[in-house]
């Protein structure tokens, strides 16, 4: 299989790259218009909120020569530095100065995402918005008094609102072929990444450290020339624990461009990408049937055969993703080189006996506990109550047991067991039948 991973958070599209059809502006449209208003309505996520408190004096930034306001920013949105990722992909607004020598840097937490270029303009940086999915920004890499986040949209769902991304503003990751400039193979194919994928298929146009047996990937490397010739050989990119030999570390503010990292970040857009769907599907068509229910004449809160479809169908999907259905096994241990994966474990909420739900296992799947950390985060909580209640409806039926079928049948008793009691114990306002 043809494959290169690339997480776009690129402001326009690459020249060339198949993303735009008449549907996706369709979609688009859509949530331009009432009840969503994408680029009308004021954003309320981690990044509007330093912004004010920068505008306040609150909190402020500090400049750091050619890494500009990379480790300030880390800091103030308390994303960790072990989750850096470089990706080598010619595939963002800046691709100019993206190469296999000068790659550019991603780093997350669970609802905001940052892009750093060497010698770029900008920092790209997107949150995760509880009413407007993912809100994409910009900031002068430039020294400044006041540091400004500008917001960016209609440039930016070019690439970040299409079937790729649910039909809704969200993320991509991707994986294909790269040569010795940067410039992806398009003609080798590509293909989007999650943690459905198999592990022999990720990573291409990634740099990646970390160890993982015989398990291959397509992480580290340069394809030399244009043409891709299958099998390719990459033992060179395997278990690579440095990255000193291949670029100049020092430009960034860590050496590692680490697994684990790669691997939470796939499940993460997933089930954020989810998220949104679920949110504006059941917004939209609650909007409609007040719409239907005024010119029919109906009682207020009618809720039509379609709008309880529509509810159902976004939920099943979100409800697939946080519980890991068809997750790629691993059939050896993965483990990373930057400490992600102990900070990750630490930042759980833990149950009396200790357990939590960003326990990772790394051994046969990602997560000890398969049941997606994403499940405390802001997003999933703004979430409509229809959709909310649907979801958790659904989760309590697959954990307690009751639902028995075979999408689910990689979830032992025990599994679900231990999820069960783990929200209970740490998460107060669940549903009364928990």
């Amino acid at each position: 299989m043809r494959v290169n991973a690339v997480l776009n958070f690129a402001l326009v599209a690459l020249a060339g790259l198949p993303f735009l059809h008449v549907s996706n502006l369709r979609a688009a449209d859509e949530f331009e218009r009432e009840p969503i208003l994408y680029s009308e309505s004021t954003p309320d996520n981690r990044i509007s909120r330093l912004q004010q408190k920068l505008d306040s004096g609150e909190v402020s930034l500090t400049h750091d020569g050619e890494k500009s306001y990379v480790n300030s920013l880390l800091k103030a949105l308390e994303i960790p530095v072990s989750s850096q990722m470089l990706v080598f992909s010619k595939t963002s607004l800046q691709m100019r100065c993206i190469s296999p020598r000068t790659p550019r840097a991603i780093y997350f937490n669970d609802d905001v995402y940052m892009g750093f270029c060497q010698s770029g303009d900008v920092l790209e940086i997107s949150a995760v918005d509880a009413q407007l999915g993912t809100v994409f920004y910009t900031m002068n890499q430039e020294e400044n008094d006041k540091p400004q986040f500008q917001r960016r949209t209609d440039n930016c769902l070019v690439c970040h609102s299409s079937s790729r991304t649910e039909g809704v503003p969200g993320h991509l990751v991707r994986s294909l072929y790269v040569d010795a400039s940067g410039q992806p193979l398009l003609s080798a194919g590509s293909r989007m990444v999650d943690h459905t994928t198999p592990i022999e298929q990720r990573w291409g146009g990634w740099y990646v450290t970390g160890t993982h047996g015989s398990q291959k990937h397509l992480g580290n490397l340069i394809v030399r020339g244009r043409d891709v010739q299958e099998p390719v050989d990459n033992s060179a990119g395997q278990n690579v624990n440095a990255l000193k030999d291949r670029l100049n570390v020092k430009h960034y503010v860590s050496p590692h461009s680490d697994i684990v990292a790669l691997m939470v970040l796939e499940h993460q857009v997933l089930v954020h990408n989810r998220i949104v769907k679920a949110g504006f599907d059941t917004r939209q068509a609650l909007s409609y049937d007040i719409m239907m229910n005024k010119t029919l004449e109906n009682p207020a809160g009618t809720r039509s055969e379609s709008t309880t479809r529509r509810i159902k169908s976004t939920g099943d999907r979100l409800v697939e993703a946080l519980l890991f259905v068809d997750e790629e096994k691993l059939t050896e241990p993965i483990k990373g080189t930057s400490g992600y994966a102990e900070q990750f474990s630490a930042a759980g909420l833990h149950d009396s006996r200790g357990r939590s739900l960003r326990d990772l296992d790394l051994t046969t799947r990602m997560l000890k506990y398969p049941c997606s950390y994403l499940i405390y985060s802001e997003a999933f909580n703004g979430l409509p109550t229809e959709s909310r209640n649907y979801v958790w409806q659904r989760l309590f039926d697959i954990l307690s047991g009751k639902e028995q079928s075979e999408k689910f049948a990689h979830l032992s008793q025990d599994d679900r067991k231990a999820v069960l009691e783990i929200l209970r114990a740490t998460i107060s306002d669940l549903p009364e039948y928990y």
